[in-house]
């Protein structure tokens, strides 16, 4: 498994976080981080390092972005 380290907007409302995660083992990938970066205008704005099956985190990245309100906006190898 590859670390990569994401940092995604979704909407601030209760709830989010969990779908989001939930999107994340679907798609086989093991959370190894969560930090809630900001909150503004309704839009929560995260970063989530994941270890995903593999080395390519392109699968992953299209299911968060198939998810409404949800925006994978960068992805970059996580270093220890």
């Amino acid at each position: 498994m590859a670390l990569f380290t994401l940092q995604v907007s979704l909407p601030d409302r209760p709830g989010s976080l969990g779908m989001l995660a939930s999107a994340i083992g679907s798609a086989g990938a093991d959370i190894r981080g969560v930090q809630v970066l900001k909150s503004e205008a309704g839009t929560g704005y995260d970063e989530i390092t994941v270890a995903v099956p593999g080395t390519d985190p392109t699968d992953l990245v299209e299911i968060l972005n198939s998810i409404g309100g949800v925006e994978v906006l960068s992805i970059e190898p996580a270093t220890n």
